[in-house]
């Protein structure tokens, strides 16, 4: 090296040979498990084990495999997502994590009904609450064409029906059975106080006592 660098110098009116810049490869990135691309079987098999956590109310364990890159909206039985699972068992928890990771809280079963219908027809205030604060779609009905507030009205729950009219349901919303939430509550309901409350809280909400059920009756 030293007599070609010699010999380029001695060389008069020469041009001096390019010397080739060398750069040192980097080293080949380190892949994680959790960051290779996964098969088919091990999504499946993450996708249970995110199911699994959801329906057992599993929060640590439903934070866990999302963190690991399970789908969640996955389908298991009957077209559930794992929200709709942990929303069917009111496992608040899971189902608060699974909210807060960013799963559809307005996605549907394979009988129309979300994680935010079950959790109005239910009586699960809490997710109710969660899934009002992330986007549940008031006009979004069941396989009977009623909102959330019409199950919750023939089924007692008194504070389920306060929160859909503080949070803007339709209280005069007709469903297949050309019914009102009012209807459901005073036809359906069995006359005790809760039932009085709810019918109480539908008018003061706005229920209209004079629209007529499909064989022309009053809801009285």
């Amino acid at each position: 090296m030293a007599a070609l660098l010699l010999a380029g110098c001695t060389a008069a009116g020469s041009e001096r040979p390019a010397v080739p810049t060398v750069t040192a490869t980097p080293p080949a990135a380190v892949r994680t498990p959790s960051s290779a691309p996964r098969t088919e079987a091990e999504m499946t098999a993450l996708n249970s084990r995110l199911f699994d956590a959801a329906t057992a109310g599993d929060a640590a364990a439903v934070r866990a495999a999302i963190a690991e890159g399970a789908d969640l909206e996955a389908r298991g039985s009957g077209g559930m997502t794992a929200l709709i699972a942990a929303t069917k068992g009111n496992r608040i928890d899971a189902a608060l994590a699974l909210i807060d990771a960013g799963a559809d809280v307005n996605a549907k079963d394979d009988i129309v009904d979300s994680a935010y219908l079950y959790a109005g027809a239910r009586g699960h205030d809490e997710i109710l609450r969660a899934t009002l604060e992330h986007g549940a779609d008031l006009r979004s009905t069941n396989r009977y064409g009623g909102t959330a507030l019409i199950p919750a009205s023939e089924r007692g729950h008194l504070g389920t029906v306060r929160i859909l009219l503080a949070a803007g349901v339709d209280p005069n919303h007709v469903n297949n059975l050309h019914w009102t939430a009012l209807h459901e509550a005073i036809v359906l309901g069995d006359g005790t106080r809760m039932y009085v409350d709810i019918v109480r809280a539908l008018i003061a909400g706005g229920a209209d006592v004079t629209i007529r059920d499909g064989d022309g009756v009053l809801p009285r």
